[in-house]
């Protein structure tokens, strides 16, 4: 019998900070999962992508170059199936996630767009704004400092003026939250569903997580957490899929960040066959 044949393209190291290692095992152990179920797996680098000559009818991906998004979008328009889609990748990139997000009335911080060159000390008062979050509009978070938190209008005012000297345009500003830090990682189509306290298990990209404190233990619906967080994904057209939600003093469940294929890095042992499966189920012939 004939093997079928996939396609996988790793996430280049850049758009891994801080989780080189995790994300390439996730990404390593599904391919491997794959081989076992019968695939022959031919894996590229985003760049090798760039340069492939045959488009392949069949993709598993964690790539963010803009580029081969660009490039797999026109695969998947041409019959090509993806997991995740290009479609959805694009959507996870930071402003238009948030659009997309409180568009469709997923629990979500109060939150305004902004040009990195405005004065935005009026604004922020106006909406009352004790302490937000700053967040680089155009991508996922690279460096340290393209997410940062501000304890008032003015000193949001000084990293706005740090942005644009980095040649960032816009940001994303969201309020800030008190309550309990919780993070996730899920697998669309599938009974897959974890959360954890990533401030007891020293799980952190770049230390913020320290801001928000000890955990509180607050009570929330463990079902309504995962429903709001696959109902997010429904949106932004994404199946393997990941994030951050606070839980505020009130019990409410607040998406702060999602993202397309995480690390998986604490359940990493369960998640590869839920992801595997749900590779092979969506690019399948039937499909």
């Amino acid at each position: 019998m004939t093997k079928k044949t996939i396609t996988g393209i790793r996430r280049a190291s850049i758009f891994s900070p801080n989780h080189i290692g995790n994300d390439a095992a996730i990404f390593t152990g599904t391919a491997d999962y794959l081989r076992e179920k019968g695939y022959e797996v031919t894996v590229y680098t985003e760049q090798s992508f760039l340069s492939m000559q045959k488009k392949s009818e069949r993709v598993f991906t964690m790539l963010r170059n803009r580029q081969a998004i660009h490039r797999l979008q026109q695969w998947e328009t041409e019959g090509c199936k993806s997991v995740n889609s290009a479609y959805g990748i694009e959507n996870a990139e930071r402003e238009r996630m948030t659009k997309l997000l409180t568009e469709n009335n997923i629990p979500y911080p109060d939150s305004m767009i902004v040009n990195t060159h405005d004065n935005v000390i009026p604004l922020l008062e106006q909406r009352k704004y004790s302490s937000c979050w700053l967040k680089r509009s155009d991508f996922h978070a690279i460096h340290r400092e393209d997410v940062t938190y501000a304890r008032h209008p003015e000193e949001v005012q000084e990293m706005l003026s740090e942005y644009a000297l980095r040649g960032i345009e816009k940001v994303v500003i969201n309020e800030h939250i008190e309550g309990d830090l919780v993070k996730f990682y899920g697998v669309a189509g599938s009974s897959f569903f974890y959360w954890f306290y990533p401030f007891e298990n020293s799980h952190s990209k770049f230390g913020l997580e320290k801001i928000n404190g000890e955990i509180r233990g607050i009570p929330f619906k463990e079902d309504e957490l995962r429903d709001i967080c696959l109902k997010a994904a429904k949106i932004l057209n994404l199946v393997v899929f990941g994030g951050d939600c606070i839980i505020s003093t009130d019990g409410v469940i607040r998406v702060i960040d999602f993202n397309d294929w995480p690390s998986f890095a604490p359940c990493r042992r369960e998640a590869i066959p839920a992801i595997g499966d749900i590779i092979i189920k969506n690019t399948s012939d039937r499909r």
